[in-house]
């Protein structure tokens, strides 16, 4: 990796966060901002409440989509810019919309760490934290929000420590893992010895191990040999990469961690720009083939399948364009957007009465806060005014 454009990369994100702030933050009326939700729950495992930070997706409260969802350790310091990664990815199209959950510290030492030893005198409780993600957290967090089966962990320090405890413990909790420079000399490197001992020769599903340590010697003899062990036996299904960005130090380098993990996690996500010409089918045939992938069944998102229709529409195929929208429409008949596009066919088309029809259509379900309001509503007021004319 060229380490000047790593170090480069790094400041261009700095200020795409800091601009994503301002673009994702959303006013309430009263001058306060938010980016997202605190959730309480209590804890019967850990007999205590946490404490969660909650993103949403842009348009997650009008739509009926489900979302994948990124569980962060450490949340109460890395909400912010691991949110900033995904929404600002996923708005390019390179993954999909995700949610957020950033679980917010009381004792990481003893949270994150599996074994009790004497220097650090809370440590050993990560069974029970793991036992609370899985058998409570995951539960409330798939009952209260809308969620694919596709699950993914993250960590830092002590918490890639986690992270790579809960994929040895118990593997199908998460799909993706991303342990970001990860202490795997904790207790005389017990979790490399247990992975001599537990890595399987094959997974039943896809997983993905996502690995980095920046410029902190006294980590590498552990993680050499952890790497070494899952490169020797290459278990089946999982897709493993370890990068080592010796530039970076442990505490610069979560942020660039978490953008090239998802960015490798998801490279083919993104549709390449042939398929727009091949046509729709050609579309759907690509997301089955990432859902074989990643285990679960992905449609064709409702924006792709609008970017086909105007595809049609600037090359003024005017009939492909209204039979593309309106297939929109049949897969996402809440959506406000997709029958003001179909209304702009129409208009382009000169089919005027259908496009006033679906224009009014756009204007009634529209939210007041969605930024595209106005828009719908100029353009359902211009057509009124060609019939009052």
């Amino acid at each position: 990796m060229n380490l000047l454009k790593t170090r480069s990369k790094l400041f261009t994100l700095a200020i795409i966060i800091l601009f994503l702030t301002t673009l994702l933050w959303a006013e309430n009326g009263n001058d306060a901002i938010t980016l997202g939700k605190t959730v309480t729950i209590k804890s019967e495992i850990l007999d205590q409440e946490r404490q969660m930070l909650v993103y949403l997706p842009d348009g997650y409260e009008g739509a009926a989509t489900e979302y994948p969802v990124l569980y962060l350790l450490d949340g109460g310091s890395h909400f912010l810019h691991v949110s900033g990664v995904v929404q600002f990815l996923s708005s390019r199209g390179l993954m999909p919309q995700t949610i957020v959950v950033a679980i917010k510290n009381i004792d990481r030492n003893k949270d994150f760490l599996p074994t009790n030893i004497e220097r650090v005198p809370t440590s050993g409780g990560a069974e029970n934290f793991l036992k609370f993600i899985s058998d409570e957290l995951i539960p409330y967090i798939e009952d209260n929000f809308r969620t694919t089966p596709y699950r993914i962990l993250v960590g830092h320090s002590y918490g890639g420590t986690f992270t790579t405890y809960a994929f040895l413990e118990k593997p199908d909790t998460f799909d993706s893992y991303i342990a970001i420079s990860p202490y795997l000399h904790w207790d005389e490197q017990l979790l490399v010895t247990k992975a001599e001992t537990v890595l399987p020769s094959s997974y039943g599903k896809n997983k993905y191990f996502y690995m980095t340590l920046g410029d902190e010697p006294p980590y590498i003899p552990a993680i050499d040999k952890f790497v070494s062990l899952i490169e020797a036996k290459s278990p089946k299904n999982l897709e493993f990469t370890y990068i080592q960005m010796i530039k970076e130090t442990h505490g610069s380098i979560p942020h660039l961690t978490v953008y090239y993990g998802l960015e490798k996690l998801y490279g083919d996500w993104n549709l390449p720009q042939a398929k727009y010409e091949e046509g729709l089918a050609a579309i759907d045939d690509h997301y089955k083939n990432i859902s074989d992938k990643f285990n679960y069944d992905i449609e064709t998102p409702e924006y792709v399948i609008n970017m086909l229709g105007y595809n049609y529409l600037l090359k003024e195929e005017y009939e492909n364009a209204i039979e593309v929208f309106q297939e929109n429409i049949n897969r996402f008949p809440a959506s406000a957007n997709v029958y003001d596009s179909l209304g702009e066919a129409y208009e382009n088309n000169e089919q005027y009465e259908l496009a006033q029809k679906n224009y009014a259509k756009a204007c009634e379900l529209v939210k007041e806060d969605d930024p595209n309001s106005s828009v719908f509503k100029k353009n359902l007021e211009r057509m009124q005014k060609i019939f009052a004319d």
